[in-house]
């Protein structure tokens, strides 16, 4: 079973479900719906995933049909940073509704993208995680390689529709309160964005 899911604690809540093994992964593609049964592509594509047994077969056939994908002894770290990447600018463009490109060139909004990616760094590294890459540089890069996307949470709220940034901040929200003393900037975007 490969978790394409989002969200840090995925395969972990699968693997106390399933009898099978369960591969993490951290999915990269940029994507809205479009419309009912329609997915418009906007960007990148490329997934990294756990090593395990079954790893090797399933980057293999990932790779033969068409899918980037990378296996790594570290797939806690980026996905991780994928969710710095999320707690960054998810809130931020659900309350603008402005894409990344525009977003970041908002008065202060670069301040507080620093802030809030300070905070889920310390809170990440209070778990044990360490992280994968140079997130600080991932996350500038977004409003590069992502710039005319909005939000899936600017999505949601553009729909009506109800909107993730629970999930999404969870897991970085939550050991924060327990383990870093001033108030952090997520718990700010999940009350304006949700």
């Amino acid at each position: 079973m490969l978790s394409l899911q989002n969200g840090v604690e995925n395969a972990d809540r699968l693997r106390t479900l399933l009898p099978q093994e369960v591969i993490a992964a951290a999915v990269y593609v940029g994507v809205e719906m479009a419309g009912p049964g329609h997915v418009r592509h906007h960007g990148r594509g490329e997934l990294i995933i756990e090593r395990s047994k079954a790893s090797d077969h399933v980057a293999r056939a990932l790779i033969a049909a068409g899918v980037p994908t990378d296996i790594s002894d570290n797939v806690r770290g980026a996905l991780w940073a994928k969710l710095i990447t999320n707690c960054a600018y998810n809130a931020l463009s659900a309350i603008t509704q402005l894409p990344y490109g525009r977003l970041v060139k908002a008065e202060g909004v670069t301040v507080v993208l620093r802030d809030l990616v300070d905070e889920c760094v310390a809170v990440a590294k209070a778990d044990g995680v360490t992280l994968a890459g140079d997130v600080d540089a991932a996350v500038r890069k977004i409003a590069e390689t992502a710039a005319d996307q909005y939000s899936s949470t600017a999505q949601d709220l553009a729909r009506g529709k109800r909107s993730e940034i629970d999930h999404l901040t969870a897991s970085s929200y939550g050991v924060a309160k327990r383990s870093v003393s001033r108030r952090p900037p997520t718990g700010c975007c999940r009350r304006s964005s949700g």
